[in-house]
């Protein structure tokens, strides 16, 4: 049997593992059009200020690895440009520009994606930089030299935010550009505000509702131009999203969401036989909007993918689906949601109830409480959970986990006073801040 796989990070080889431990002699072929295998893309932020000392701490397995432990033919700069899927054959160019052909018996389509350019006046000018992989951190970190007294930041999502501090922490000053109202569009307007005043606490200049039209300068980027006007600037970072690699699928009647990810139903199929989708460059089902769903995360990736590998290697596992869990930290805040906002309840035409909490992360008596922002957003009917949002400076991992959990069992909002939870005045208060948001009366 032969498997081919398009892509060599979390989804890709998450599935070759899987592949490799249940099918004895498996040909397993993977492909992946840049030159690293298997990194966590999440902690290159961290690699700017130091807190993680090299790129290399990334790095799960390397290629060699995969290819002298586990007999995978592991290839590198081998980027695919078309599949037909009639013939089973895929085609493309390595790094030589020589072209390949290989026959595959089932395939797996885990390509991620891209990071999106808003802005074409001026993209290609020395200093404008986006951050998805290791070879893009590495130009970013050659260029954020001494000289480099001012940067801005396109985005206020968790890439924009991550770099915001971490730049931040190297000296330099930083504007970060947001085209909508508040940043952390996963928050509603009233907790976001919590970042904005962290953002203005840290000395982070922070633009909203401000487009950026296009960049400026002598080779070099010297300005961003906005509606308002021009804005001096030495280096540019666009964190503005992410699109799906599944460009070369055009012609394969592969069906696709309208943003380009690949649909694929609960064994990561697609609709065509014998090929298969995960991770970034795949929808997601999320089981609180009970429907497809695309929130590209790390974690999804690889549990996706080893998923899809368990299914091409014949077993039944299907995967359940997401709730849409997220956690990041900003400066001295950390910001975690699960499930739906109010916007989105609104917006998918639910008939809802939100109650919003401020709470202690442990006892209030004990040194050291912190006070947690809680916003939870429930069914009106029956009261069953549709998401959270919680943000603070300590505390918020433990209870958007425990909330995630909750949403991922169709729990309601009575049922979190029966959760027996962990109680000691260091670790938290008799009731903890969930059950204190389920015990309110009042309602938003």
């Amino acid at each position: 049997m032969k498997y081919v796989i398009i892509g060599g990070d979390a989804a890709g080889m998450s599935a070759a593992m899987e592949i490799y431990r249940n099918v004895p002699g498996a040909e397993i072929t993977s492909l992946e059009r840049g030159f690293i295998y298997s990194y966590g893309q999440c902690g290159l932020p961290y690699v700017v200020d130091g807190r993680i000392s090299s790129t290399k701490r990334l790095i799960a397995r390397d290629v060699e690895t995969f290819r002298d432990k586990y007999g995978i033919d592991a290839r590198v700069g081998h980027e695919v440009e078309r599949i037909d899927v009639d013939k089973q054959l895929v085609f493309g160019t390595n790094a030589s520009g020589e072209p390949f052909t290989i026959a595959y018996d089932k395939l797996l389509i885990a390509t991620g994606a891209t990071p999106t350019m808003p802005v074409e006046e001026g993209a290609d000018l020395a200093g404008v930089h986006t951050v998805k992989t290791i070879p893009q951190l590495e130009d970013l970190l050659s260029d954020l030299t001494s000289d480099i007294e001012h940067v801005t930041i396109m985005g206020g999502g968790y890439i924009g935010l991550e770099m915001a501090e971490t730049i931040h922490a190297c000296g330099k000053k930083v504007r970060l550009i947001q085209r909508g109202s508040h940043v952390t569009k996963i928050l509603d307007p009233e907790l976001a505000q919590h970042v904005h005043d962290e953002a203005k606490k840290q000395d982070i200049e922070l633009l909203l509702n401000t487009t950026v039209q296009a960049f400026e300068g002598n080779g070099r980027v010297e300005r961003v131009i906005t509606e308002s006007g021009a804005l001096a600037t030495d280096l540019v970072i666009v964190a503005t999203g992410i699109k799906p690699n599944t460009q070369f699928l055009e012609g394969t009647g592969i069906v696709l969401a309208k943003n380009g990810a690949v649909i694929v139903n609960r064994h990561l199929e697609t609709s065509v036989e014998n090929i298969y989708a995960a991770g970034d460059c795949a929808m997601h089902f999320n089981i609180v909007k009970e429907r497809l769903d695309y929130i590209p995360l790390g974690t999804t990736a690889n549990k996706q993918g080893r998923l899809a590998g368990l299914n091409m290697a014949g077993k039944c596992a299907p995967f359940r689906g997401i709730v849409g869990t997220s956690i990041m930290k900003f400066f001295n805040l950390s910001v975690g949601t699960t499930g739906m906002n109010e916007h989105m309840a609104k917006e998918l035409g639910f008939e809802y109830e939100a109650y919003k909490l401020s709470a202690r992360h442990i006892a209030g008596y004990y040194p050291g409480a912190q006070r947690l922002y809680i916003k939870i957003v429930v069914r009106k009917r029956d009261q069953q959970l549709l998401g959270a949002q919680i943000v603070g400076p300590a505390g918020v991992d433990k209870r958007i986990d425990v909330f995630a959990t909750a949403l991922y069992n169709k729990m309601t909002l009575p049922d979190l006073l029966d959760l027996d939870l962990a109680y000691a005045p260091p670790y938290n208060g008799v009731w903890d801040p969930l059950q204190q948001a389920a015990r309110m009366n009042g309602r938003l």
